[in-house]
């Protein structure tokens, strides 16, 4: 079957686009380029990669010319349409951000028309809240008017359903996201490891022994995603430092150190955070790496304790990172905030409420002796492989077609 796929790759980079590329590379990549090769899943892909931001700070932002590439992009797609035949249009709607959703309009006014059957797949989470509680009487009747009725919509958790159900799809089915798995070698390389140094910071975080060296004091607490307010990245840096507050206060000689892998959302909350470290002191605890190579990553990952990400992000769903974490047994600190709890096995002892960072301060120390490497580890494989994800989407898509001749 051929599916146009009307979707972004990075940069910039998050979650959302790193999917997209991983999609459109396991199945075979744009059948527009002579290098595209045979699909494994039956699926061709006709991509129109349709970029609007070139950096985290533009997503979102109301600018002049995103207009005219709405208009060059959607010229791409019915040409794509006519040209090679593609009747299934693939889209991602956005959450609720109003120039986002104005965005979303226009593609559906310009394309829908054109194509005989139109998948959603629900990345972001939370337009329907959006519309109900924010969105105007004419924002909502537009939405649903452009955008009602898909023949299938893809949704990440049971918690995203509502937005597809509001929209009124013929169909719904839930499809998981994944990722590479971050660490094959876990066993090998990484699971002895985990043991040894959990062992250790229970023996030291109560006080039965003593760092052998400066290295072994230092407890790495690590944070990877957009730098921003929403998720979680100022909770973080204050729970770090709250609980370094109460080491000193028992006199211990350890030390959390907080490392951020990500590039900040925004220019003015690059500054606010500059300002907090220079106003807490907190120079030699609050490390940011900014965006860095994947094998740079994956060492952060490998040499971390604790991973903690506090997030509140309006959009968020299943975080990549989160996943990304687990599949190295990388103790987890996050929200119970929407579907990211579910993510998780019953009764994980890592989850703390949104914009509390006094109870992320308790709960880093918790899971750094917590020993919940490997549960985590087989929870990633069992749920978020890329494998899964593929097989599951591919899936999806496909009864879409077969939909049509039954």
């Amino acid at each position: 079957m051929k599916l146009l796929l009307f979707a972004h790759v990075p940069p910039p980079h998050h979650g959302q686009s790193a999917a997209v590329k991983l999609m459109l590379e396991n199945f075979g990549g744009d059948r527009r380029k002579q290098k595209a090769s045979p699909s494994p899943f039956g699926i061709e892909c006709y991509h129109v990669n349709a970029r609007f931001s070139k950096t985290l700070e533009d997503v979102g932002e109301l600018q002049a010319g995103k207009v005219l590439l709405i208009l060059f992009y959607c010229l791409q797609a019915i040409w794509c349409r006519f040209r090679y035949g593609v009747e299934i249009f693939y889209y991602v709607p956005a959450p609720g951000k109003p120039v986002a959703l104005y965005r979303d309009w226009l593609v559906m006014l310009l394309c829908r028309p054109f194509f005989k059957k139109i998948i959603l797949h629900w990345h972001g989470g939370g337009l329907a809240k959006w519309l109900e509680t924010v969105g105007s009487i004419r924002t909502r009747s537009f939405t649903y008017r452009l955008m009602k009725n898909a023949d299938l919509s893809i949704v990440l958790t049971e918690f995203g359903r509502r937005d597809a159900e509001k929209l009124t799809a013929k169909r719904i089915t839930i499809v998981s996201s994944g990722v590479p798995d971050p660490c094959p070698q876990f066993n090998e390389n990484i699971l002895l490891h985990r043991r040894a140094r959990t062992a250790a910071l229970k023996n030291l975080l109560s006080g039965q022994t003593a760092p052998a060296n400066d290295a072994e004091a230092v407890i790495r607490v690590l944070f990877v995603a957009t730098c921003s307010r929403e998720k979680g990245l100022f909770d973080a840096v204050e729970g770090v430092a709250l609980a370094n507050e109460k080491l000193a206060a028992k006199k211990s000689p350890l030390l959390f150190r907080l490392e951020l892998i990500g590039a900040f959302a925004s220019a003015a909350e690059d500054t606010e955070m500059r300002e907090l470290i220079r106003q807490r002191n907190l120079q030699g605890v609050v490390e940011h790496l900014g965006f860095v190579s994947e094998e740079r990553k994956e060492q952060a990952l490998r040499d971390a304790d604790v991973f903690c990400f506090p997030t509140y992000y309006n959009a968020e769903n299943l975080p990549n990172s989160l996943m990304e974490a687990m599949g190295f047994g990388l103790p987890i600190v996050t929200t119970r905030w929407r579907a990211v709890a579910g993510m998780f096995p019953p009764d994980y002892p890592g989850l703390v409420d949104i914009k509390s960072p006094q109870q992320v301060a308790d709960a880093i120390p918790l899971l750094a002796a917590s020993g919940v490497a490997e549960t985590l580890r087989e929870n990633f494989l069992c749920r978020f492989t890329l494998e899964r994800h593929l097989a599951n989407i591919a899936e999806a898509i496909r009864s879409v077609e077969a939909a049509e001749f039954k």
